[in-house]
């Protein structure tokens, strides 16, 4: 009998269907069941350059050090811009240019595409930090009417290429950092109330599609989790497993899930060893997933930026690989 595909492994980890094996996102290592195809989102632009202006007129700026960078230019901080700015077009087909070559090379692969910065985090990059939690507050109906805008250009990015390649797309990922080291940055309560609802139409777009919905999340955001799944997100790629504590989530929520994950990008990886890592590797495989499934291996993309060489990554890839409990069943 023919083992599962990379697709299949994919599939049945998220879905809690038995894979073959752990599923692996490592393409650092050139090690991935997964297959990403993005479209002309402009994002954050280059890291070489010291600034850049996204597709919304968000201003990109960075220090000497190569990185992402951060915004630093908010072009709806005042609310009076409202009226002059011009909105990005989703329709746009300049948008969609070159996809088709994107899923070149995707084989039997698991095919993920997505946006940057879907809500909170355009929330914020188009208001300033600052002005959106305070606005939460005190200037609730604009807040919510720029929060219903990108709402709306989300849904209609997800509906333009769902229209365009139907069935060859199997999930939707995104960013939204939601955490400090300690708690979400606003009351769970408070999120329910203004966030929940507008996750929720976005995810069911991206279901209505036929994708899975994952989530990228940096920060203690134990307190979201579980409206999250409740909403229909499927995979939460979290990178600081130490912060979140890992019995912790995994008595909260393994099972509902699956967990995109490595071992902590802060506290392990940087600054332990190849026996601390591989007892993170098995504690996580152990405490975040069953023997159904419910774990993906993903790599942290800038390796360089938290310390970490390449040689430390294939200590954590072989370390997991060893850990893997589905492999070993079989």
């Amino acid at each position: 009998m023919m083992g599962q595909s990379s697709y299949e492994i994919v599939r049945r980890a998220i879905e809690f269907g038995n894979p073959d094996r752990l599923p692996v996102r490592f393409d650092a290592l050139g090690v991935s069941d997964v297959h990403q195809v993005g479209w002309n989102q402009t994002g954050a632009g280059s890291h070489t350059v010291p600034e850049s202006l996204d597709e919304w007129g968000c201003l990109w700026v960075r220090s000497e050090k190569v990185n992402m960078g951060q915004v630093k230019g908010h072009p709806l901080a005042d609310w009076a811009a409202v009226g002059s700015y011009e909105w990005p077009n989703p329709d746009d087909p300049a948008l969609y240019d070159g996809m088709e070559e994107g899923f070149e090379g995707a084989g039997d692969k698991y095919v993920l595409t997505g946006i940057f910065m879907l809500l909170f985090e355009r929330l914020h990059s188009l208001h300033g930090f600052q002005n959106t939690l305070e606005d939460l507050y005190v200037d609730r109906e604009r807040l919510e009417a720029l929060a219903d805008r990108i709402v709306e250009y989300d849904l209609s990015i997800i509906r333009n290429i769902s229209r365009r390649f139907p069935g060859r797309i199997h999930g939707f990922s995104f960013t939204d950092d939601w955490g400090t080291q300690r708690n979400v940055f606003i009351r769970p309560s408070l999120w329910n109330e203004f966030f929940r609802p507008r996750y929720k139409l976005i995810f069911d777009a991206a279901h209505e599609a036929g994708w899975h919905v994952w989530m990228h999340s940096c920060g203690k955001v134990n307190d979201v989790i579980g409206s999250l799944i409740e909403i229909g997100l499927d995979v939460v790629n979290l990178q600081q497993p130490r912060a979140l504590g890992i019995r912790e989530i995994g008595d909260r929520f393994r099972g509902r899930i699956c967990f995109e994950s490595l071992c902590d990008i802060q506290h392990t990886l940087p600054h332990k060893g190849p026996d601390e890592i591989r007892e993170e590797a098995r504690l996580l495989i152990d405490e975040w997933s069953t023997p159904e499934g419910g774990f993906i291996l993903s790599d942290y993309g800038d390796g360089r930026g938290i310390g970490v060489e390449i040689e430390k990554k294939q200590v954590m890839l072989d370390a997991f690989l060893e850990a893997d409990r589905w492999r070993a069943r079989g």
